[in-house]
């Protein structure tokens, strides 16, 4: 088993980004933008463990989490 990477929506990318990278020091490793789904994911690590991100998934249309929504997934392969 291996872990994947830890996936979490967020409402705002540029704030969240602002806290991962500038407060925690996490490094943007990747980005996938899709029109057709209207959705944007960035994948932030922290720079000692690449090998563990957190995917941060950006949905352009908006959408209110409550009740814990916005914890997508842990994903294991």
């Amino acid at each position: 088993m291996q872990y994947l990477h830890t996936m979490i929506r967020v409402t705002d990318l540029d704030k969240s980004l602002d806290f991962f990278t500038r407060i925690l020091g996490f490094v943007e490793l990747r980005r996938h933008v899709n029109e057709k789904g209207r959705f944007t994911l960035v994948f932030v690590a922290c720079p000692e463990t690449p090998e563990c991100p957190v995917e941060l998934t950006y949905n352009w249309d908006p959408e209110t989490y409550s009740g814990g929504r916005n914890f997508g997934h842990l994903a294991i392969a």
